[in-house]
């Protein structure tokens, strides 16, 4: 009896169901509603694929549908691609019969690779629609990229199969070496600002050739690229001020992802190595960001000059300088997993109008480090003859943003100058700003400089910050970073003090 009462509920329910129209679909009828009217893929290169945007689409009816076409409006000549709910239709480009259930979504997923000869000559647009259904119930959403030509340079192809290397620290690494004569590219030794330059690997400048970066010019490295200055090779950065936010004259050193939500993600490349051995540099207006390691230098054979530079948002190190000569003048680093500015295993240093700071979240990051050693070396210490701050700001999120290791076997010798400092308590002999007038005159202890907007990398200050017409004339450079006349008393840090925009 139970048996039988059981079979005639499976029954009923089979009769009800039958009887029911939820599962049976109506034709679209052009009611469609998107999360977007029109889908931008930010800015690719030619020939390299972007990353993969988003659309919903809503059915707000109480019926479910089919819509009997997604698909591209040029087809299967589109350079756009999509999966539609998963499904990859008609190689990415035409779907039949999509269904889509009563009040419910789903997800079609973008991605482009187009050439430049693709793109609208004028504006270097190139666009496309998604198409739904036709005729009177056609719905479209615009597809927009823009499309970049650039200058690409990347390891050569082994007869083997092989890529072509190049060795640092006794390691080989896929690289290459700058040419002045390649029968595509002409003089690689020279950036200009006629297109953007995309690395692959590591690009070498040649013993006795010295690399050249015009002002304006632009290079974007791909994953695990740098750039190497191997021994008697030089780097001349010829950037010159700007007057727009576009940084126009500005040579820019970042990754090759240009879209926006890559904009200010540390590791998306490795370093800038200077090789021991290197020799004659001098960089001006250099912008470099999301490294790595940003500038690492390794005993060149005499001073590097770095003026009005910016380094954010890298790994471990925005400089790194190993016994090294380095006089700097209007620097700004921020951002750094481990320091924003370490000068280890001694060396000579001299910065003056420069700011130093360093909110990455977590971690024991410092915005300066000074040592006179190093683990592993032979010998392990080497003289710090000189480290000297003036009219500088040494700044960030932890308790303590500056640290002093030093080897009792080695000299050490530094000096701050004019400068607003954060640092913690301490009983320490090494750290006696108000007293030890030997190594410290002037400081500004644990005062806020009010910099404008920390997390988008403008360290700017205006006429309430504790920097403000602090600095020592003396020491003034006479523009700031951003080459505006700087006032008397100067401001502390590289920026000259302006009211922020509002």
């Amino acid at each position: 009896m139970r048996q039988y009462f059981a079979l005639s509920i499976i029954a009923l329910i089979l009769t009800f169901s039958s009887c029911r129209t939820d599962f049976d679909t109506v034709a679209s009828s052009g009611d469609l509603k998107f999360s977007k009217d029109t889908v931008y893929l930010d800015t690719v290169f030619k020939n390299i694929g972007s990353s993969t945007y988003q659309l919903k689409v809503y059915n707000r009816s109480k019926n479910d549908i089919s819509i009997p076409t997604v698909q591209l409006k040029k087809g299967l000549n589109s350079k756009y691609r999509m999966t539609v709910d998963g499904m990859s239709g008609n190689e990415g480009k035409i779907f039949n019969d999509v269904t889509l259930l009563a009040k419910d979504s789903l997800y079609i997923f973008i991605e482009t690779t187009a050439d430049i000869t693709d793109a609208n000559p004028d504006d270097f647009l190139y666009t496309d629609e998604i198409q739904f259904d036709s005729g009177a119930n056609l719905q479209e959403v615009a597809l927009v990229t823009l499309i970049q030509d650039a200058v690409f340079l990347y390891p050569n192809q082994n007869p083997d199969g092989t890529k072509e290397k190049i060795e640092i620290d006794g390691k080989e690494v896929d690289g290459f070496y700058l040419s002045e004569n390649d029968p595509t590219n002409g003089n690689e030794l020279l950036f200009t600002n006629e297109k953007p330059y995309v690395i692959y690997g590591y690009a070498g400048v040649p013993e006795n050739k010295t690399v050249t970066f015009e002002a304006g010019a632009r290079v974007h490295f791909h994953a695990n690229s740098g750039l190497y200055i191997g021994n008697k090779a030089s780097l001349e950065i010829n950037g010159t001020a700007s007057t727009t936010d576009k940084l126009e004259n500005e040579v820019i050193f970042e990754g090759d992802r240009l879209e926006s939500l890559y904009s200010d993600i540390p590791g998306q490349w490795n370093s800038v190595i200077f090789e021991k051995g290197s020799t004659n540099h001098s960089i001006n207006h250099l912008t470099l960001k999301n490294a790595v390691t940003g500038l690492e230098f390794r005993s060149p054979l005499n001073t590097i000059e770095i003026k009005n530079t910016q380094v954010y948002n890298c790994v471990e190190y925005g400089i790194l300088a190993q016994n090294a000569q380095i006089n700097a003048e209007n620097i700004v680093i921020n951002y750094a997993g481990m320091a924003s500015l370490s000068c280890v295993y001694g060396g000579s240093y001299s910065f003056v109008h420069s700011t130093f700071n360093n909110n990455w979240s977590g971690g024991s990051q410092l915005a300066v480090n000074l040592s006179n050693s190093l683990a592993g070396a032979t010998p392990e210490t080497n003289p710090l003859t000189q480290a000297t701050f003036n009219n500088c700001i040494i700044y960030g999120s932890a308790t303590n943003e500056f640290n002093l290791d030093k080897n009792a076997s080695a000299p050490f010798v530094y000096q701050l100058n004019n400068c607003l400092l954060k640092f913690g308590s301490t009983s320490n002999s090494d750290y006696q700003f108000k007293t030890d007038t030997e190594h410290y005159n002037n400081i500004i202890l644990n005062e806020n400089p009010k910099f404008y907007n920390v997390s988008q990398n403008k360290l700017n200050i205006d006429n309430t910050s504790s920097a403000f017409a602090k600095g020592n004339q003396a020491y003034i450079i006479p523009t700031d970073i951003l080459g505006i006349t700087r006032t008397s008393p100067p401001d502390l840090g590289a920026y000259q003090s302006q009211d922020f925009p509002k």
